[in-house]
């Protein structure tokens, strides 16, 4: 699934490509996206990201949001030829934008507001205090708290593990076990990381592709997830798998504590 650094990809292309574009029509291929309703005729004002979601703001004040889900991809057609699997198409004046999805688990919708918080988010107004007030009383793992959007917003499940490794924190460790300066890391690493992984364009190693169809660039500087058996980048111990919340997680049972 897409996380920070692929949405923020997106919004950022999508925002050089179509903000203060009409739409001249909108069309949906699959009956599961029936909801998104007749935009035609409106014009897009900006892009923006809103956690793991995409928010074309219309001149009406409401907002297009997309969440890609598992397989989904943006994709900038500048002919009238759709790849397989698109699920909608919106139609601008030099080109259009196609969901392409093959799974159809992704969603898209027309709301009045955003309901993601910039306090969750890491590259807004995240809000440090409330943070550690809320989560650290929680008897639940750091990892499966930095992948709860309830709590901070747009961190999945690589960059979690990517995250934690940078920190030295085991993936195992209760949050209420958590030090101050150990919070801290967890901040200082995530937004390095996420910032990376933006500037990389994200991280492909399955379905991920940006709005021009090219690979991420990301997957190059993992030091931890998918490297089960590998050696660690920091101090040579095997890395390990194990299963949270259904999820594999990478780490390294030496220098991750």
């Amino acid at each position: 699934m897409p996380e920070l650094p692929e949405v923020e990809t997106l919004c950022r292309q999508l925002q050089a490509l179509i903000a203060g574009k009409n739409i001249l029509g909108s069309i949906v291929y699959d009956n599961k996206l029936s909801g998104v309703g007749n935009i035609g005729g409106r014009k897009i004002e900006e892009v923006r990201r809103d956690g793991k979601s995409i928010a074309l703001k219309l001149d009406d004040e409401r907002y297009i949001k997309v969440h890609l889900r598992m397989t989904g991809r943006l994709l900038w057609r500048p002919c009238r030829e759709r790849e397989p699997h698109t699920r909608w198409r919106i139609s601008l004046e030099d080109g259009n934008i196609d969901l392409v999805d093959p799974r159809r688990f992704a969603t898209v919708g027309i709301e009045d507001e955003l309901a993601g918080s910039p306090e969750k988010d890491l590259f807004m107004c995240f809000n440090e205090k409330e943070f550690l007030r809320r989560q650290t009383v929680r008897r639940i793992s750091v990892k499966i708290v930095l992948m709860d959007q309830r709590a901070i917003a747009g961190i999945g499940n690589i960059y979690a593990c990517e995250i934690l490794h940078s920190a030295g924190i085991s993936p195992l460790r209760q949050v209420a076990t958590m030090s101050l300066g150990e919070w801290k890391r967890v901040f200082r690493y995530g937004r390095r990381i996420l910032k990376s992984g933006i500037r990389r364009r994200g991280t492909s190693i399955s379905d991920w592709r940006d709005l021009y169809g090219c690979p991420g660039e990301y997957q190059q500087e993992l030091r931890v997830y998918g490297r089960e058996g590998k050696a660690c980048c920091t101090c040579g111990a095997s890395v390990a798998r194990i299963r949270q919340g259904g999820r594999s997680t990478f780490y390294c049972p030496e220098c991750q504590k």
